[in-house]
């Protein structure tokens, strides 16, 4: 059954607060001791799903009540997934187009993402996102997004904006990250990487290249990360993506920007 897409948006935004009122009044919302916009008691959130599909193209969205019970992230979402929505149809339009009177009929669009919690802990709410696209060629494409919000800030932030820089996080890091790939590499492909090796995809990435994905053991803070290489990064699309997990070091909470420094400790 065909889903109608975008029937509520929530157009709420941060900067505004006329425009926090109105959503509070309108959502049943209301604020917390810290000032953020927080689900009333008239019951909990729900998980949020924004499904459609046409013979052009298949569209998928969703993501968790956690997400949903703050509502400047669940705006924040909404917009993403408007856009995504825009970037599909736009692009299986232009497809469609193309083939008219030709002897071919374009291949079904698709593109999808899922919000899932990696962790609530006091503050913030990290979460990842699996994603995944296809426009008609050989394979389609997917990969991890990640995003932390800030409760104090209102804001969303990338995991790996919580570290001076990608560099700084790498050096935290140490021998472990590319060590603990290379194991991974090893075990797929069945044979040893050697130190010098200048074979594709025989590198460490950096991780401008990757995805960071802040974890919690505690509960309480971060005190886990995980480092995600998509295909092509790491290895070759028939490796697979590869994941790897990390406990915080004191080395990696070096690297942590100054205002997040709180929010972290060292996996005991």
């Amino acid at each position: 059954m065909r889903a109608h897409l975008f029937l509520i948006s929530l157009m709420l935004s941060s900067a505004a607060c006329s425009d926090e009122a109105a959503y509070a009044e309108k959502a049943g919302v209301e604020r917390s001791a810290s000032g953020e916009l927080t689900q009333a008691a008239q019951g909990p959130a729900e998980p949020h799903r924004t499904e459609e599909e046409t013979e052009r193209y298949q569209f998928a969205y969703s993501w968790p009540a956690a997400a949903a019970a703050i509502p400047g992230l669940a705006a924040y979402l909404q917009k993403d997934s408007e856009r995504m929505f825009a970037g599909l149809r736009k692009e299986a339009d232009q497809d469609w187009k193309g083939g008219t009177g030709e002897d071919w009929t374009p291949r079904q669009h698709s593109a999808s993402k899922d919000w899932q919690v990696v962790t609530d802990i006091p503050g913030y709410l990290s979460l990842s996102g699996e994603m995944a696209t296809y426009s008609g060629g050989a394979h389609g494409m997917y990969g991890v997004q990640s995003l932390v919000w800030d409760r104090a800030a209102g804001e969303a932030v990338r995991g790996i904006d919580l570290f001076r820089s990608p560099v700084a996080l790498e050096q935290g890091l140490g021998r472990r990250l590319c060590e603990t790939l290379n194991a991974e590499r090893e075990e797929r492909r069945g044979t040893k990487i050697e130190a010098d090796s200048q074979g594709l995809f025989d590198g460490c990435p950096g991780l401008d290249e990757a995805t960071v994905l802040i974890g919690s053991a505690n509960g309480k803070t971060f005190d886990r990360i995980g480092i995600y290489f998509g295909p092509y990064v790491a290895g070759s699309y028939a490796e697979g993506a590869y994941e790897l997990d990390f406990p915080v070091s004191p080395g990696v909470v070096d690297a942590v920007k100054p205002q997040y420094a709180d929010a972290f400790s060292v996996k005991s």
